[in-house]
């Protein structure tokens, strides 16, 4: 009797929980039986929920490394594709083996002792790999072709604040809204859109109260309420598609303390969001209230304090006009004071491969936050504009094809949905189907209606609301009398609230200062065409004379940022 190593395998958590892999082990222990074989535990080589289609298995490496060791003279496998599910793969292996003076044994397949025997080895991988390509591509056409006609069978899982209703006879899958969850889920956007809470802030907020999550035995997390903030499942528009395969870029603390080895082959990456299927289901919130919480995620991620500190008005939102860089604040001191500037990151020649790539000169920041800061003021100074600009954006979301078309989907929807319903009450009447029947097959019906007319009341109550528009208005009145007798005394914390909610970016050419703004500004007497955002551009001096924020030398050092008895250019205000 010799002793000899088996491996075996499968490659999901599905097969383990079927107990598959103890089935391998009882038929090759078997096996070994009959043939006079020992198998020690120590040579008993498992691989639990690895796919075939990858070399890198612990089990599958603890076996290479004790036949390389002279220590295994035999493997026994159950089957060619229990070794590896690619051809290629089979053959690099059992080379392998045998250089090392190992003999591989299948049960399922005959022994390889013959050039026809050889043949047809070579066969049944390529076969295998062939079958498990065939699996993956109808896989995912089903899914996708699926997902195209509304079922959401292809999501399986509901997110929070939905239950998953599976398939009957009677009625497709659906979800199923979860009221006491549905009500955490509007308080989570209530809390990020209208009082301004960071998602660090909910999950505190969350996890104080108490409330329980979809398991009940774990804490909120920070990455949980980021992925709720953005899912569009909540209005009405579970995706399927978001996310795809791709091979691993790079190896994560968590899988070194493992030694290296994953479960999985590759990462989830997000695709492009044009390339996501949309899936009708009930909604929990209106879509203005998403498109918020989706505007705060992306200033979130422009406006992060990134280590900031000591803040400053422009931070973030500066943009130089030659290079497309953005502006850092930096500092030089002088005999008497420190001085801060705007820096133009593609002027930092030790940034890049070579040199720099932009000649932009350094700016004075407090020449250029006071000049941006009372052309802020100035903009809230005409009720008009504002007025103006609150009534464009009513009229846009009113006539925007994505909410004509989700309408007219609705109504469709609706309308098929009672249709459904008469036709069923018209077969009972006619006693072509029973009362339980009956039942049965019009409560899903009913529930689905229930969730259209809903969306649809919260679309015509969102295109219809104009009196919170006008009490807008109104209140901005009363911040405007307020910002004119605070202006100057306001905090900078203050004064960067209100230049974000208004200023788009600042372009900062070599002679002009562009500032885009979200106030479509008309052009003045003396006006002439130049870059701006949401109307017509116009350019003019700052009241006063010149404004001094560059010197006249063309260097990037600070310390000659200004220079006394030498004439300076005037920077112009283009945009505004």
């Amino acid at each position: 009797m010799k002793p000899v190593a088996i491996y075996a395998r499968v490659s999901s958590e599905r097969q383990k929980e079927q107990e598959t892999i103890a089935s391998q082990t009882a038929a090759l222990l078997e096996h070994a039986a009959g043939q006079n074989w020992i198998v020690p535990p120590e040579w008993q080589f498992l691989d639990e929920g690895y796919s075939g289609a990858s070399l890198v298995r612990p089990g599958l490496d603890g076996l290479r490394d004790r036949v390389a060791e002279g220590q295994i003279d035999t493997v026994v496998v159950l089957s060619p594709d229990r070794l590896s599910r690619k051809y290629a793969y089979q053959i690099l292996l059992s080379e392998e083996l045998l250089r090392h003076g190992a003999k591989l044994v299948y049960i399922k397949s005959p022994p390889v002792s013959t050039p026809e025997e050889r043949l047809l080895t070579q066969v049944q991988g390529m076969i295998a790999e062939y079958e498990r390509a065939q699996i993956l591509e109808r896989t995912r056409r089903g899914k996708r072709h699926r997902a195209r006609q509304g079922s959401v069978n292809v999501l399986s899982g509901a997110p929070y604040g939905y239950r998953y209703m599976k398939k009957t006879d009677s009625s497709s899958a659906y979800y199923e809204v979860l009221e006491a969850e549905a009500a955490v889920v509007r308080s989570v956007f209530d809390l990020f859109t209208v009082k301004q809470l960071s998602i660090g802030a909910i999950t505190r907020t969350l996890n104080e109260r108490g409330i329980p999550t979809r398991t009940g035995d774990s804490r909120w997390e920070r990455s949980t309420v980021w992925a709720m903030l953005r899912n569009p499942a909540y209005v009405g528009k579970a995706c399927f598609g978001k996310t795809e395969r791709k091979p691993r870029q790079r190896i994560t603390r968590p899988l070194r303390q493992k030694g290296g080895y994953t479960n999985r082959c590759g990462a989830n990456q997000e695709r492009p969001r044009e390339e996501w299927i949309e899936i009708g289901v009930p909604p929990l919130i209106d879509e203005a209230t998403f498109a918020l919480a989706a505007e705060q995620l992306e200033k979130n991620k422009r406006f992060s304090q990134r280590r900031t500190i000591e803040p400053s008005l422009l931070q973030s939102i500066l943009v130089c006009a030659r290079c497309g860089y953005g502006l850092y604040r930096c500092s030089t001191r002088t005999t008497k004071h420190k001085l801060y500037y705007y820096r133009c990151l593609g002027s930092d020649s030790y940034r890049h491969l070579k040199h720099a790539v932009c000649e932009c000169a350094p700016v004075r920041q407090d020449y250029l936050d006071k000049l941006v800061w009372e052309e802020v003021v100035n903009l809230l100074e005409d009720p008009s504009l504002l007025q103006a600009e609150i009534t464009r954006r009513v009229e846009a979301a009113k006539k925007s094809d994505p909410t004509k078309k989700r309408q007219q989907h609705l109504q469709r929807e609706q309308s098929r949905i009672e249709q459904s319903m008469e036709r069923l009450l018209t077969a009972y009447q006619e006693s072509l189907m029973s009362l339980d029947e009956l039942r049965k097959r019009v409560d899903p019906l009913r529930k689905q209606l229930s969730a259209v007319q809903s969306e649809l009341q919260a679309m015509d109550a969102a295109s219809a609301d104009q009196e919170r528009y006008l009490r807008l208005v109104e209140n901005l009145d009363q911040f405007r009398a307020r910002l004119h007798s605070r202006a100057e005394t306001m905090d900078i914390m203050e004064k960067q609230k209100i230049v974000r909610l208004l200023i788009k970016e600042v372009l900062v050419g070599t002679d002009t200062i562009t500032i885009r703004h979200c106030l479509p500004v008309p052009p003045g007497p003396g006006s002439h065409s130049g870059p701006s955002m949401g109307g017509d551009g116009g350019s003019r001096t700052p009241d006063g004379g010149s404004c001094l924020l560059r010197s006249w030398s063309q260097r990037s050092t600070l310390w000659r940022s200004l220079v006394a008895g030498h004439a300076h250019p005037v920077l112009h205000q283009t945009g505004l």
